[in-house]
This record gives C-alpha cells, sequence and structure tokens, in this order.
C-alpha cells in the first residue's frame, strides 16, 4: 500500500489531502478514443485546474469541450487564449450543467464522453486507460460512474468493486454517447437539484440501459457541499422532486413520488434547513406548468424496477 499527498502530484493543484492507494495491475487495452466535456459556469480557476489536470492525464482524451453557462463570454474568452485547441461553447440562457451536458455530448465526436464539473477532476493519472479497460469489460454499461472524494476527505483506493446501480453523479461519469442521445438528454434546469441524474437515469433505466459504478475510477471534487444548504437549492429540490414525478411517473405511480417528497421535507426539517422549505412548496404549481413539454411518462414497470434498483444494487 502506497501513501502519498495529492499535492505532491503537479497534475492536481489545488488537491489538499492524502492518498492511501493500491496500485492496480491494469489489463493490456487497446485506448477507446474519448471526449471529455467540462460544465462550468463562474468558477474560472477551478475550470482551469481542471482542464490542467485532464491534459495531464496520460492518456488524455481525444478532445476536451467547455461549457460557460449564463452567457460566461468573458470567462470563456480566457479559456479560449489559454487553451486555443479547445472547443469552448457558451448559453446566453442559464441552461445548468444537464443543459450545457447535452450541448457538449451532442458536438463530441468520440462515441464515449467523460463528464466533469468545473470543480471536479480524475485523481488517477490513467483514469482514461482504466475507463477504457471498464468499458471493454462490461460493453451493456451505458454509463460508468467513478467514486467521489469531497475537500477534507481522505481519498482511498481499496479491493475494487463494481456494481450496477440505479444513480450516478454527472461530474464523475463517463456515457456512450449513442446511448445517450436516445434518452434525449437532460432536462435544462438552471437549478437542477433532485431531478438531473436522476431523470436521466430513470430514462435511460426504461430503455434498457445500465449505469455502472467502480471505485476503480475516483474523482476529486472540489467542494465541501456548503452550497446544498442555499434556501434556494432547498427551495428547487422541493420541486423538482414533483417536476420528476409530474414528468416520468404514471398517475398510479404518484403515491410514490409523494412519499420521496415527504421523506425530502422530513430529511430538510430534521438537518436545520427550513429556509428555502415553504418556498419550494409553493413552486411546485409553476414549475410544474414551465416544464410541461418535456413530460413523457414511462411505463409502471420500469419506474417500479428503478426504484427496486436504487434500494439494492447488484453486483457486476
Amino acid at each position: 500500500m502506497r501513501v502519498q499527498r495529492i499535492a505532491s502530484l503537479k497534475i492536481f493543484p489545488t488537491v489538499e489531502t492524502v492518498i492511501v492507494s493500491v496500485e492496480p495491475e491494469i489489463p493490456k487495452s487497446i485506448l477507446v478514443p474519448m471526449s471529455a466535456i467540462i460544465a462550468a459556469y463562474q468558477r474560472l480557476d477551478q475550470t482551469i485546474d481542471t482542464i490542467r489536470c485532464l491534459k495531464n492525464c496520460q492518456p488524455s482524451p481525444a478532445e476536451i469541450i467547455v461549457h460557460f453557462d449564463g452567457g460566461q463570454h468573458g470567462n470563456a474568452a480566457q479559456i479560449r487564449q489559454m487553451f486555443p485547441q479547445l472547443d469552448v461553447i457558451v448559453s446566453e440562457s442559464n441552461i445548468g450543467p444537464g443543459g450545457g451536458r447535452n450541448r457538449m455530448i451532442e458536438a463530441a465526436t468520440c462515441d464515449i464522453v467523460a463528464s466533469f464539473d468545473d470543480d471536479s477532476r480524475p485523481i488517477d493519472r490513467d483514469f482514461f486507460h482504466r475507463l477504457t479497460c471498464l468499458f471493454e469489460q462490461y460493453p451493456d454499461a451505458s454509463v460508468i460512474n467513478a467514486q467521489v472524494f469531497h475537500k477534507g476527505e481522505t481519498v482511498t483506493s481499496g479491493e475494487r468493486c463494481d456494481s450496477w446501480r440505479a444513480d450516478f453523479s454527472g461530474g464523475a461519469a463517463a456515457y456512450r454517447r449513442p446511448d445517450f442521445l436516445r434518452t434525449e438528454g437532460y432536462v435544462p434546469l438552471p437549478v437542477a437539484y433532485g431531478m438531473e441524474e436522476v431523470d436521466l437515469a430513470l430514462r435511460l433505466h426504461s430503455i434498457g440501459g445500465k449505469v455502472l459504478f467502480s471505485n476503480w475510477l475516483r474523482v476529486y471534487h472540489d467542494t465541501d457541499l456548503a452550497r446544498h444548504s442555499d434556501p434556494k437549492v432547498t427551495a428547487m429540490s422541493i420541486a423538482n422532486i414533483a417536476l420528476l414525478v409530474f414528468l416520468r411517473y404514471p398517475v398510479g405511480l404518484w403515491h410514490y413520488g409523494l412519499a420521496q417528497l415527504l421523506n425530502r421535507l422530513q430529511w430538510l426539517l430534521r438537518n436545520g434547513r427550513s429556509a428555502g422549505v415553504l418556498r419550494g412548496l409553493l413552486l411546485i404549481p409553476r414549475h410544474l406548468w414551465s416544464n410541461r413539454r418535456y413530460r413523457k411518462v414511462l411505463p409502471a414497470a420500469a419506474v417500479r424496477s428503478y426504484l427496486q434498483l436504487r434500494r439494492h444494487a447488484k453486483p457486476a
């Protein structure tokens, strides 16, 4: 077992933690060309760190695409100047990280697309080699999700464990582009907590797509998640649960959605996040109406199967 400080690795300049890792034996494999995408907003310095990290991976992705949300033309210009070979996309309105990923995946030229946020990046230099091995080993995986470590956490690597799961994290996942496009992509919400990946995973599950989690892939998320306590985030996390149920659940399963909403309310109140709760409940009617064009109800059997997988992951 090797222990080293991640700060000593030049490709991860912002990380200050300890890695405890066992060097895995990487099977010999033909590298599959991959695209890497970065959903960015106002965190220019972190975006630069993530780009540098991706470029310093061995091997590095075949292309890197960056999307700036909400008309961030100044930040986009700086990235273009620093990294002229990158493809930089700017959306004038706030379409959220999901909407940004839609645009980047549509623009990608590779069939495998690794997705990051402006504040998330690979921990291991051979991240894309490992990803190639996993997609070769699991040809029926539509999405492969990495293990995520947040600021202040000790980054570890134990015995490799792969499992089939219902959900994934959009800032630490890789997609098979053809499977992603079959789902019609994310619903473009400026604040998508409680809706973004869950909705896509549910629709992917309904068409036979599978999500693999592997702790062999490791991603560092440079945040302590303090922003999750923002009253606006609290409000939208409530409204988004109702939106998910409205868009995807048949009426006969709306009681499952009501239970999910009540569980969320109990968790928020129990953890001292009452600010934004009433606002979230009041937002629901308008939120459903304004996003009604995305409504595509899924079969009840698919929803039940997804919820069952959520409760009980399956070994791969």
